[in-house]
């Protein structure tokens, strides 16, 4: 009778983690938590190096502190919001991130998109920006940058893009929140 209790016990506690094909990561925000599938069969430098950052606890009381908002004819807000430990953590030097274009990946820079923020190939590292609407101004060749390069897609958010939202609509001053969004951390699923 013990062992199949204990057979039952153990099917049962597999059974409630879910197994993922591609990884999963939780973003815990004092606005609610982002769930975002990562896609190391298209990004595999970009993905390997974030999840180390996460693993590295980088990201443990970082935050959200840029915004963009563009509003359509519609009155629909579009644009991103930017995080990482630039703002946290300044001191935190970490080499670049091998470029990979969505040229490379095949990925577009669509509603959910998490993306590597950068000035020039090779630069990013710990700062990344969530889509909000579709950007394909920030894909290859579509003049989001002066390089044509874009930037470095990696993902895309699963749940919680109306927490996505939230932060986008939270007070700020030009692209900067007036208050702190704490990420609390970031883990894996």
């Amino acid at each position: 009778m013990y062992k199949l209790f204990l057979f039952f016990s153990i099917a049962l506690i597999s059974c409630s983690h879910p197994h993922y094909k591609n990884p999963h990561v939780l973003i815990e925000t004092n606005y609610g938590d982002i769930e975002v599938e990562l896609f190391p069969d298209k990004a595999p430098k970009t993905v390997g190096v974030f999840l180390s950052y996460i693993d590295s606890g980088y990201y443990n009381k970082s935050s959200f502190y840029r915004v963009v908002k563009t509003e359509d004819m519609g009155g629909n807000n579009y644009g991103l919001i930017q995080g990482g430990t630039w703002h946290t953590n300044p001191q935190l030097q970490l080499p670049g991130i091998v470029h990979e274009s969505t040229k490379q990946t095949g990925l577009s820079h669509s509603s959910g998109t998490i993306s590597l923020a950068r000035t020039t190939p090779g630069s990013a590292n710990t700062e990344f920006f969530i889509c909000i609407g579709d950007q394909t101004q920030f894909d290859y060749g579509n003049g989001g940058n002066s390089d044509g390069q874009g930037f470095a897609a990696f993902g895309t958010v699963l749940k919680g893009m109306d927490v996505v939202r939230q932060i986008q609509n939270a007070p700020a001053n030009g692209e900067s929140f007036t208050e702190k969004i704490n990420i609390d951390k970031i883990k894996r699923l």
